[in-house]
């Protein structure tokens, strides 16, 4: 039943492209919990209010030292949940991730940059609650790249949690990210990011300089939301300030199978999975000894 089911997912993510997003998510859910291989802690709170609050999906053979990942997922700093994304916890975890899913507030009850603040908490609860002494790695899709992007790159956030990116982020994941995306036409996103002449403020873009985290950073050839110029532009500025930067354009993936390609049945699309995960392997070990230090 599960492979007729994943087969028949495939197929109308082959066939529809973007249309098919994450189609549905709660099948893609339901087959990661039936996969099994990882436990899972819901509803952690990092912080007082109902949004504050994280999943922890952890490999059941993992060692205690196991790389964790704070996974912020998109919504147009809009909408989005936890629960959404148990396919990526799983797909992660199964890899021997410690994978940490939190939950932030979006708009309108808030605007920038309280998404960002929240961000940090929770990244601050991984570092250390959730694994203490592990690299943690952050890893986001579209608006999720977005805050995963500005916490690596500019330090005034994890300042404020008594972080560093240099020293408490072994690397940054950003997938189909807006990170260079001015001029704003949007009137919600204008209500968001605020006043034209704050705007440079929240680009990933403007704050890349030297000691960045690693990033690996990867987009879809058919992404029609989220311009894959933005992933080009941002890695060429991290290499010319002299950072170690992978980027990848996948020719199939649209802007919602980019995430998609986690689940088991969509990973023929795309080897985004397999890529992360190689990734976070290549660089846990030097991360490791850095925050031992």
């Amino acid at each position: 039943m599960v492979r007729a089911l994943a087969l028949g997912l495939l197929g109308l993510a082959t066939a529809a492209g973007a249309s098919a997003a994450l189609a549905p998510v709660g099948a893609l859910n339901l087959i990661a919990r039936l996969g099994g291989g990882y436990s899972l802690e819901r509803d952690i709170a990092y912080g007082p209010l109902p949004r504050q609050r994280l999943d922890v999906y952890s490999p059941r053979r993992a060692p205690a030292d196991a790389p964790v990942a704070v996974f912020f997922y998109g919504g147009s700093w809009e909408s989005g949940e936890k629960a959404m994304y148990r396919f990526v916890g799983a797909a992660l975890a199964n890899r021997g991730i410690v994978t940490v899913i939190p939950d932030y507030r979006v708009y309108p009850d808030v605007r920038f940059p309280t998404f960002l603040e929240d961000a940090a908490r929770a990244v601050a609860s991984a570092r250390r609650s959730v694994s203490p002494g592990a690299p943690v790695f952050l890893i986001g899709h579209s608006a999720g790249a977005h805050i995963a992007a500005m916490l690596a790159l500019d330090p005034q956030w994890l300042d404020g949690v008594g972080l560093t990116p240099q020293h408490d982020v072994a690397g940054l994941v950003g997938l189909s990210g807006p990170y260079d995306f001015l001029p704003l036409h949007s009137a919600t996103l204008k209500a968001i990011f605020g006043p034209g002449e704050t705007l440079a403020r929240t680009q990933p873009i403007e704050f890349v300089g030297p000691g960045a985290p690693p990033a690996f950073l990867a987009t879809g050839r058919r992404d029609t939301v989220v311009d894959p110029g933005n992933t080009e532009r941002l890695g060429e500025r991290i290499r010319s300030a002299g950072g170690d930067v992978e980027t990848r354009i996948y020719d199939r993936v649209s802007h919602q199978t980019m995430i998609g390609a986690f689940s088991f049945p969509l990973r023929p699309l795309a080897p985004v999975l397999a890529d992360v995960a190689a990734f976070i392997r290549r660089d846990a070990p030097a991360a490791w000894e850095r925050v031992r230090r």
